[in-house]
Formats: C-alpha cells, sequence, structure tokens
C-alpha cells in the first residue's frame, strides 16, 4: 500500500465522526435546504466578518482514541501516589465498587441535567433527598441543602447567610477561629472584602468574649485536630447576638456530639470522605445545614416533598424561584449549580454502610489514630493535640528532615511549621501502616501501645443518626444494585433521549473522555501534596491551559474556578484588582444587558459592582444607542460590562467589536460570558475581538458532563494585564502567583480530577474538529428552527435571517388562542420520551432549544416531529376538537399507571396520552409521576426523607 494511501487512512479523525451527529453528506444537504451552498457559507452569513476566523487554530493535530488515552496515561504516571496524611479537609477513601461502576460511570447518572423538570428528573431527585437526610442526621440540624461547591465556598455562604439573617447585630464583623483550614480562611476573606464585611482571625474563644459581631466560624475538629466542646462557646456567642457556624468533618460526626445538638445554627462540611476520592481537590459535594427558620435565605438548592396532579407523592427542587442568581442584582449568591453527582454518590455511601457501617468506620480511624497517638507518648514524642478524632499535631526536632524521611518511604505528612507537623488517619490506614509511622516519626521499631479514650463523655454520640429504613435496607449489594437501577430507570438522561436545553449544552460526554477520572494516579492524589509528586497533573494542566488559551485567544488562564458562578466572580473580582492596582477604587459600575444570565448580576454584586442594566433591541441585540447613553453617564465609575456571546437571544451580535471599543474609550473592562462558546470555538476568539475575560463553561462547551445539576468547572481565560490578579492559593501558590491574590475554591485548581475530560476531548478533535463542532451546532440549530418556523414562531434572527446555536421559540401568540403554555408544551414533550427545551429564559413565554453538535439528523427530525406534533394538538384545542381544559397536553405527562388505571374519564384517548406517535410504540419513556404540584411544595416545604411510617405503609 502507498504511503500517502496509509496515511490518509490511518490520520482520519474518526473520533470526530463519532462525535458529530451530522455526517458529512448531511450537513452538505442540510446547508443547502437552508439556502446556503456550503456549511462554510452557513457560518460566513451567520457570523459577523469582523470576528470570523478564517485560519485553524494551532492545535496539535486530531488522535486516535487509542493513541490519546496511552498518552494521558503516560502522563498519569508521571503521578507519584504516595499515602496520605496530609488530611486538612481532604482525605483517602474507599468508594465501593457497586457505588464506582453503577453511579460514578454510569451516563444513565452522570449525563442527566438538573432536575428543573422534576417529572423525569425523580430517580436523582429521591438519591438528593436521602443525601440531605444523611446531612441533617449527622449534623443535627433540622434541614439541609442538595449541596455545595466546595467547603471553603460553603463556609464563604455560611458567612452571607449569617449576615443577612442576624436581625439581632449591627456589626459587620465576622470571627474566624485561627484554626480552620487555610484554604477556607483565604475563601472567606476573599468574599467579605468586596461586600464590607470585616473579618478577624484569632483564638475563637476569646474573639467571641471580646468582639461584636455577627457571626463566627468554628472548624469541628479543627484544622490540627483538637475537638472542643461548641455548647459553651455558642452560649456566650449567642448572649451576644452573634450566630455561629460550624465546619464540621463529617465522618467525625459519627463519634462526636452533633453541632446541632450543641446549638450551632449552620453547619457545613465536606462529604468527600463518604466514597469520593480525592482527585487533586475535587469534584466533591460540600454540605450546608441550617435553622429552618433560614429556609428562604439558604443558599442553594433543596429538594423538597411534594404532590403530583393524581395526590401522589413527587419530588421537586423546593422553592425553586428562591434560587439566588434568579433575584439578579438584588442577589446575594450567585450559586446556580451544585455537585450533585458527587452528592449521589456520597448519599449512596451512607446507604450502603448503614448507621452500624459508618459508625464502624468511624471508630476505626480513631481507634488508628489513638493507637498511634499512645504509642508515640509512651516513645516520648510531643503529642500537642490533646483530644482528637482522627488528627495529630506533633511536636518534632526537624519537621523538614522528618517530611523528607517520609517522602522516601512514600509517605505524606503535613507541613506545619519548622518544628510541627500534622497527620491526619483515614479509611483506608492500616495496623502496618501505623506501625511505619511510628517508626518513621521514632526512627524505632516499636510495639503498640493500648490506646487511650480521648473523645471526653460529654462530646460521646450514641447511632442516633440514619435510622431511616433506606439507610437499613441496602446493605445487600443486591439489593443497592436494584435501587439504583430503580432510580435511574425514572430519570431522562443523554443516554435515553436529545435534552434541548438552551445555554446549557448537553453534548456528548464521550466515553473515552470520561475514563481517565477514576484511574488511581488522578483520582487518588491529595491537592496539596509536594510538587514533585504531581508533575503529571503539573504537565496535564499547563497543556490543557494552553489549549483553552489557543481556543479562546486570551493570553493567560486560571483553572481555580470549580463552577461557571465562580468563573464569573473570578473574573469579576480580576477586574476590581486591577483598578484598584491602577488606583481607580471609584470604578464599581458594571453594565449588563438585560437578556444577560442572571448569574452575571449576582456575581457582579459579589464582587462589590454596582449594577446597571442595559436595554436589548427588537432583534435581541445590545441597544447600542442605550449603551453609549450608559457609557457616558458612567464614565468615570465604569468598571465593566457583562455580555454573553453569542447573545441569550442565541444570535450573533453584529455590534461586538464596536461594543469592547466603546467600553475601553471609558475605561472599562468587557466581561464575555463564556456560555455560549460551543458557537464559537474554532469560528471567533473573544480574546482576539475585544474582550478581556471571560469563563469557559467546560461541562458545557468541552464535554465535562453534567451530572445531574453538577460537577462543573469555570476557567477563566483573561488579557495579559489582568493575568496578575487571577486567583491563587494560601497553601499551594498557583505558577507565579502570590500566595496572597484571592481565593475562590478550596482546591489551587478547583475540580483538577475532571479537567483530563476537558484535555481528551481536545486531543480528540484537533483544531479542525473543534472548529467543524463548532459550525455543526449552529447548522444544527438552524435546521431546527428552519422545521420549526412554521408552527411556532422564530422569536429573534441575525442579519442574514440564521441564529446562532440555539433558537428561541415564542409561545406566547399560542398561548393567548389556545391557553396552551410553554409550560404545557414542555410537560407534554414527556410523553414523547424527550426533556423540555429551556422555558421561558430569556423572554417569558418561549422556550429557548439548543440541539448541539452530538444529536443525528434522525434524533433532531424525532424532536421536531414531536414538536410539530404537539402543535397539532394545539390546533385542536383551538377548533374545539380537544376541550379546553382537559386535553393531553394540560394534563402531561401521563404514567403508566394512569394509563392502566380503570378510572380513565379523560375526553381523549389512551392510545392519544401516551401514544401520539407511532414510533412511540417500541420505545417509550414513562414518566414516574403525573405534574408535579410546585405552590403546593413551596407551601408546605418537606426537605427530609418520608417518615419512617410512611415509608413502611
Amino acid at each position: 500500500m502507498p504511503n500517502a494511501t496509509y496515511e490518509a487512512l490511518y490520520n482520519r479523525n474518526e473520533f470526530l465522526d463519532r462525535h458529530l451527529g451530522l455526517t458529512e453528506a448531511q450537513q452538505h444537504e442540510i446547508a443547502q435546504t437552508l439556502g446556503f451552498a456550503s456549511l462554510d457559507e452557513l457560518i460566513a452569513a451567520t457570523v459577523p466578518s469582523s470576528i470570523l476566523k478564517n485560519d485553524l487554530m494551532p492545535l496539535d493535530s486530531a488522535q486516535t482514541e487509542r493513541d490519546t488515552l496511552a498518552e494521558i496515561k503516560a502522563i498519569a504516571q508521571q503521578n507519584k501516589v504516595h499515602r496520605s496524611y496530609i488530611g486538612c479537609g481532604f482525605y483517602n477513601t474507599i468508594t465501593p465498587n457497586v457505588i464506582a461502576r453503577n453511579v460514578l460511570e454510569n451516563p444513565g447518572w452522570y449525563t442527566a441535567y438538573t432536575p428543573y423538570q422534576p417529572e423525569i428528573s425523580q430517580g436523582r431527585l429521591e438519591a438528593l433527598l436521602t443525601y440531605q437526610q444523611m446531612v441533617i442526621d449527622m449534623t443535627g440540624m433540622p434541614m439541609a441543602n442538595a449541596s455545595m461547591l466546595d467547603e471553603a465556598s460553603a463556609a464563604a455562604e455560611a458567612m452571607t447567610l449569617l449576615n443577612r439573617v442576624n436581625k439581632k447585630s449591627k456589626s459587620e464583623t465576622f470571627l474566624v477561629a485561627e484554626d480552620c483550614h487555610p484554604q477556607t480562611i483565604a475563601v472567606i476573606q476573599t468574599r467579605a472584602e468586596p461586600l464590607g464585611i470585616k473579618v478577624v482571625v484569632g483564638d475563637i474563644a476569646e474573639l467571641v468574649e471580646s468582639e461584636e459581631a455577627f457571626g463566627a466560624l468554628v472548624q469541628y475538629p479543627g484544622t490540627y485536630g483538637d475537638v472542643r466542646e461548641l455548647g459553651p462557646l455558642v452560649e456566650i456567642a449567642h448572649s451576644k447576638n452573634t450566630l455561629v457556624a460550624v465546619a464540621a468533618d463529617l465522618m467525625s460526626l459519627a463519634l462526636l456530639k452533633s453541632p446541632g445538638a450543641q446549638g450551632a445554627d449552620v453547619v457545613l462540611g465536606n462529604t468527600q470522605r463518604f466514597g469520593v476520592p480525592m482527585g487533586f481537590g475535587g469534584p466533591h459535594a460540600a454540605y450546608f445545614a441550617t435553622r429552618e427558620d433560614y429556609k428562604r435565605s439558604t443558599p442553594g438548592r433543596i429538594i423538597g416533598v411534594s404532590i403530583d396532579r393524581s395526590g401522589n407523592r413527587a419530588l421537586r427542587m423546593a422553592m425553586q424561584t428562591r434560587e439566588q442568581h434568579i433575584r439578579r442584582e438584588k442577589a446575594t449568591s450567585n450559586i446556580c449549580t451544585a455537585q450533585a453527582l458527587l452528592a449521589i454518590m456520597a448519599g449512596f455511601y451512607a446507604m450502603y454502610h448503614g448507621p452500624k457501617g459508618v459508625r464502624r468506620i468511624a471508630e476505626r480511624i480513631h481507634f488508628l489514630t489513638a493507637t498511634l497517638a499512645t504509642t508515640l507518648k509512651h516513645a516520648g514524642v510531643q503529642v500537642v493535640t490533646q483530644r482528637y478524632f482522627d488528627t495529630l499535631k506533633l511536636q518534632v526536632d526537624d519537621s523538614a528532615g522528618l517530611l523528607k524521611s517520609g517522602y522516601r518511604q512514600e509517605v505524606n505528612l503535613r507541613p506545619i511549621d519548622s518544628s510541627h507537623v500534622g497527620i491526619s488517619i483515614d479509611e483506608t490506614t492500616t495496623i502496618d501502616d501505623i506501625r511505619e509511622l511510628v517508626t518513621l516519626i521514632t526512627g524505632q521499631e516499636l510495639d503498640l501501645a493500648e490506646p487511650e479514650h480521648i473523645i471526653p463523655q460529654t462530646l460521646a454520640r450514641d447511632v442516633d443518626y440514619l435510622q431511616h429504613p433506606l439507610f437499613n435496607d441496602f446493605q445487600s449489594e443486591t439489593e443497592m444494585l436494584r435501587y439504583m437501577r430503580r432510580l435511574e430507570s425514572k430519570d431522562i438522561a443523554l443516554n435515553q433521549a436529545m435534552i434541548p436545553l438552551g445555554s446549557c449544552t448537553m453534548k456528548l460526554n464521550a466515553t473515552a473522555e470520561m475514563i481517565p477520572v477514576t484511574w488511581p494516579e488522578f483520582a487518588n492524589m491529595h491537592p496539596f501534596a509536594p510538587a514533585d509528586q504531581t508533575k503529571g497533573y503539573q504537565i496535564l494542566l499547563e497543556q490543557l491551559e494552553q489549549m483553552l488559551i489557543t481556543c479562546t485567544g486570551y493570553d493567560a488562564m486560571s483553572l481555580q474556578p470549580n463552577a461557571g458562578s465562580q468563573g464569573e466572580y473570578a473574573g469579576l473580582l480580576a477586574i476590581r484588582r486591577y483598578h484598584e492596582s491602577r488606583g481607580d477604587h471609584h470604578r464599581t459600575i458594571c453594565l449588563i444587558p438585560s437578556s444577560a444570565h442572571g448569574t452575571n448580576p449576582a456575581s457582579a454584586v459579589m464582587a462589590g459592582m454596582s449594577v446597571v442594566m442595559v436595554a436589548c433591541d427588537n432583534h435581541g441585540n445590545v441597544d447600542m444607542n442605550d449603551l453609549r447613553a450608559k457609557v457616558e453617564q458612567y464614565s468615570d465609575t465604569l468598571a465593566a460590562i457583562m455580555v454573553t456571546y453569542p447573545s441569550t437571544h442565541g444570535v450573533f451580535e453584529e455590534e461586538i467589536v464596536a461594543l469592547c471599543d466603546l467600553i475601553h474609550q471609558h475605561g472599562g473592562q468587557v466581561y464575555v460570558d463564556g456560555a455560549n462558546l460551543n458557537a464559537l470555538v474554532g469560528i471567533a476568539a473573544p480574546g482576539k475581538f475585544g474582550a478581556d475575560v471571560s469563563h469557559l463553561n467546560l461541562h458545557k462547551t468541552f464535554c465535562i458532563p453534567h451530572g445531574g445539576g453538577g460537577p462543573g468547572m469555570g476557567p477563566i481565560g483573561v488579557g495579559a494585564h489582568l493575568a496578575p490578579f487571577l486567583p491563587s492559593h494560601p497553601i499551594s501558590p498557583v505558577g507565579s502567583l502570590p500566595a496572597t491574590n484571592d481565593t475562590v475554591s478550596s482546591a489551587p485548581f478547583g475540580s483538577a480530577s475532571i479537567l483530563p475530560i476537558s484535555w481528551v476531548y481536545i486531543r480528540l478533535m484537533g483544531a479542525e474538529g473543534l472548529r467543524l463542532a463548532s459550525q455543526v451546532a449552529i447548522l444544527s440549530a438552524n435546521y431546527i428552527a428552519h422545521r420549526l418556523k412554521g408552527h411556532y414562531p422564530v422569536l429573534y434572527t441575525g442579519k442574514s435571517g440564521t441564529v446562532a446555536h440555539e433558537c428561541i421559540i415564542d409561545i406566547r401568540p399560542i398561548k393567548e388562542h389556545s391557553g396552551i403554555s410553554e409550560e404545557d408544551i414542555a410537560k407534554r414533550l414527556m410523553d414523547f420520551g424527550f426533556h423540555a427545551p429551556t422555558m421561558s429564559f430569556p423572554v417569558a413565554g418561549t422556550l429557548m432549544i439548543e440541539p448541539t453538535e452530538s444529536e443525528s439528523l434522525a434524533e433532531l427530525d424525532r424532536f421536531c416531529d414531536a414538536l410539530i406534533t404537539i402543535r397539532d394538538e394545539i390546533r385542536k384545542v383551538e377548533s374545539g376538537e380537544f376541550d379546553a381544559e382537559d386535553n393531553p397536553l394540560k394534563n402531561a405527562p401521563h404514567t403508566a399507571l394512569e394509563i392502566a388505571s380503570d378510572d380513565w374519564s379523560h375526553a381523549y384517548t389512551r392510545e392519544q396520552a401516551v401514544y401520539p406517535l407511532p414510533s412511540l410504540r417500541s420505545a417509550k419513556y414513562w414518566p414516574p409521576v403525573n405534574r408535579v404540584d410546585n405552590v403546593y411544595g413551596d407551601r408546605n416545604l418537606v426537605c427530609s426523607c418520608p417518615p419512617i411510617e410512611s415509608y413502611v405503609q
């Protein structure tokens, strides 16, 4: 075979064909159907020529799956995974295999979307409700939310919550115990400064006596292991109108008296050691529990119990409009996501082990810690920590020498100072490990001593937690496996159907991309491991940064923000610090178009900026006349503008370069929200057309799966002038950045263990593939708009009559004539086996559809056929053939239980209800509940598992 022919065959990007849903022939045919001679001609007509790139990005050529996995395996093997006793909020753990295989590695769980449509999310909602019950039980608090991003940001949210709800205190001071984890203190300080909150760090017992404050944070146990009684401290604090938040180690609460029982107002922490690998820092589900009085101020999501149309029990996200980002500039938090997949894993861990198993794990950890402490004391080593659960602070002659000796034996202790080290014991520690530690520290092989009883009786806890049957019926792997399968079958995820959510980019999360996540070289790395042990991660992160810089046109990248909302916040903080460095402290105005994502104004408020809204014109573009007026009005105080590009209305605005120039002329910075980057990669680069900073939703454009509402990553790209102000870290400074820079996440690189997903995606696609992915995403959206335009009005288009990668169909005229709303259509789509598009955003009464580049022509047509059939059903309502109230749309979705019932009183047939298209007969998804009653759920908030009595019934 000639070499040229062989090379052509070998180098064909086969993965691109797997990733793209449309074949090359279909791409050409659809472009012609839309009136364009080629795909390139469609793109040229859609994207402004002022930003359109004609050259491919200088990325490495696409690789095969086999070669890519071999390359990243070689990188991973440069990590050295030593036995970690570092602790500081991160511990080795054992993920039960049944959970690893059937949840973490299962696309039925990791490709699901946030449960905004509860009828088709009952499985993950039940899993999250169980997680909430676990947190309630362990913390002793009356309510909990469905997880937060990480422990440090949860502590920052606790601070702002206490500031909001404490009506008795006039103080703006927040007290922080000096033995809180250093990363937690840093994130709190970062969050507090723009909000005008004064943070005082010190001996917490002295501080609550001497300082007036609205709130205080205590670590339980402390970062060096000390276990203190919280009750007396809380009592003194409350007497001085200071509310108390406790950052508690969840595993320790299996033995220690709960913070709730000691009077805490908020309890928070990390569930990582409940079966979730360290992963160089994440992702992990932080927990957040508080008093019921604070439920309407609690950040994040709360899963609640409601009823459906038939009166049956159904779950939903409770008080959905309480999500802070919906409040826009009045928001007190920008949280719009969670760590759902990891929360589900932690909840399942508690179910699998049950109360006795969790207790046994905690007792074993404490027994080994006490054995180590007692043996070291007998050997003359000074154990500074007197009362502990799993962590000891030791005084030694030469900490640096001891740490080096440990490294030689592949053991990592925690460096504290020149004469102290820390040791944290975990679930994976063995008695042989304790012997090895004793020998390492004393230089002698000693017999292990009988451990002393350390936990005082006043803090000892009975097994008063995890008593619900859910935590006691699934210790058999058979039962656990079947339970998880039952929950999975209740949900719609990408392994079942297209999820056409506008602004959310639910695309293929390829198996090859997911495989490295669970490799031990990535999964078992402590985020504060010595740098010479993390070379594999360093290579991966540096290469990924350069890939993303190339894709976006920026000069520098930060991988610390572990969500898009955190990326927005970090980007705006960089702008804030840039202005301050130039003496422009007065630049505090942030202009935001009225069409922006709700997190934009929320993030601006958190960054200490004042929000001024800018109008949009009738075509969905930023109103340039209004913008010019606002820029002139606030010229001296302008800090930034936040724009989404392509716009949230689904069009490429022609004036984007002029907009950037205008802002720069008046001393401001341009923040381009990267939510819609899936239409830009390889086509246009925000860092080249005038933007100064963007966050990138790696869980959208770069293939990290949504995981039922988390995990995510939101790195930020910046111009060179903003690079010095990127986030760093107090324990492990990032690159050459000072440790004193802002810190926005617990770990230096956020949720590092999922970054291999994006690295693999980019290597598999190459420059040509990434560009084509963006083009096909735009093509697919225009195809859907073309097929639907005779049935539904398409609200916004660009100058050529095309849309970007998503389109908005207007339901308002339909509702006016028929009474059928966008919600009715969304729920009816469930009977066709589809998740609904984005509902009533950015325009009320509309549906925003984004097909992504990964959907096949057959699936695009199946979705369009469903919406067209629904439009025909609406016409029957308009004509009177269907009753205005008793019709398949108003009653959607329909369950198998309802169809099988003898009591069928509807004016339409069972067949019309559940088989509106013939194709559904061979492949039918059955919604597990009827339409959920949101009002009932809000008026009767229950966010824990049903009582045992009802469970038994």
